[in-house]
């Protein structure tokens, strides 16, 4: 049977009760403990003057610190000394991690978490180590800020469909024809921009677009019927649900840095921006460039005679 620790004011009573000289039994009798509780608590925290509670509660403190076992990233080990220095080089959690995790066979001893190495910096008492270790992180934010966020202050979208209702092949980028989408600069016209756009995409590559919460997105309704594409809406705070719309605002950011105002740039230098992205080789399409697919696509589908181009 685990041995069950007294509480403070038992330790009290119990302290009276050994000056009055109780006996064991008696003790544990009017504790309504054991006797082997009892006897266990003097002979462990009982000191040569006598059982006082004060110090056999100090010594029971000290007792469980030394029996719990050394972090993984407590600040002696090896570990932590290599997760430090990778900080230092700009690393992110996720990358020491999954380094780590290549490196060293699962179950490892230097194998560790992201989520424990954010534990590790955040855990840290306040002082030079904690803001060295912070200073490292990308968005260097002093307190851990959790993905879900918790309700979405925005307001509520009616009627959405959660991306998590997708088909499987979208997530699998198995067939063309799902987009990402997201709102540089909002306006009054918001539905009937998104609507001519998408609309001068050849109808069988508007199959479905997946959107953030943002509020322009509210008539989504009526804009899924005019595009003839389904609308699927991403969790609150979940960029990477989006991944290649991210990675293509990143591109953009490149031609019109954050806080550029629009008004200043006519239609056609937009598109211009556009298309020099759009030719741009991606990895991803094997060193092509989105226009190379989407024109390659064009041409292999059944209807490409009647497509617009």
């Amino acid at each position: 049977m685990r041995y069950q620790q007294l509480q403070p004011e038992d330790r009290m009573t119990l302290a009276s009760l050994a000056q009055q000289k109780y006996s064991v039994r008696a003790m544990a009798q009017v504790l309504g403990r054991s006797p082997s509780t009892i006897s266990r608590e003097l002979r462990r925290n009982a000191q040569p003057a006598g059982y006082a509670s004060t110090t056999a509660r100090a010594c029971a403190h000290r007792r469980r610190l030394q029996g719990r076992p050394l972090g993984k990233l407590h600040r002696d080990g090896m570990l932590f000394g290599l997760v430090r220095h990778f900080l230092g080089e700009r690393w992110s959690p996720e990358q020491i991690a999954l380094t780590l995790a290549c490196i060293f066979p699962r179950g490892h001893e230097r194998c560790v978490s992201h989520e424990t190495i954010y534990n590790c910096i955040y855990a840290q008492p306040v002082g030079e180590l904690k803001r060295e270790l912070i200073a490292t992180l990308r968005h260097a934010h002093n307190k851990r800020v959790p993905r879900s966020k918790g309700q979405d202050r925005r307001g509520q979208i009616p009627n959405k469909v959660s991306i998590q209702l997708r088909p499987p092949e979208i997530e699998d980028r198995q067939f063309p024809g799902h987009w990402e989408g997201d709102l540089i600069k909002g306006a009054a016209n918001v539905m009937h921009a998104f609507s001519d756009k998408l609309l001068g995409i050849a109808a069988p590559m508007r199959q479905s677009m997946s959107y953030d919460q943002g509020r322009e997105m509210a008539m989504h309704k009526e804009l899924s019927p005019r595009s003839e594409m389904a609308v699927y809406f991403c969790d609150p705070h979940s960029p990477w649900q989006r991944g290649s719309n991210e990675n293509t605002n990143g591109l953009v950011r490149q031609h019109l840095p954050k806080g550029t105002d629009l008004s200043g740039f006519s239609q056609e230098q937009l598109d211009a921006i556009a298309n020099q992205i759009n030719n741009r080789s991606r990895k991803g399409l094997g060193v092509r460039s989105p226009l190379a697919i989407y024109r390659e696509l064009l041409l292999n589908s059944p209807q490409h005679s009647s497509l617009v181009h």
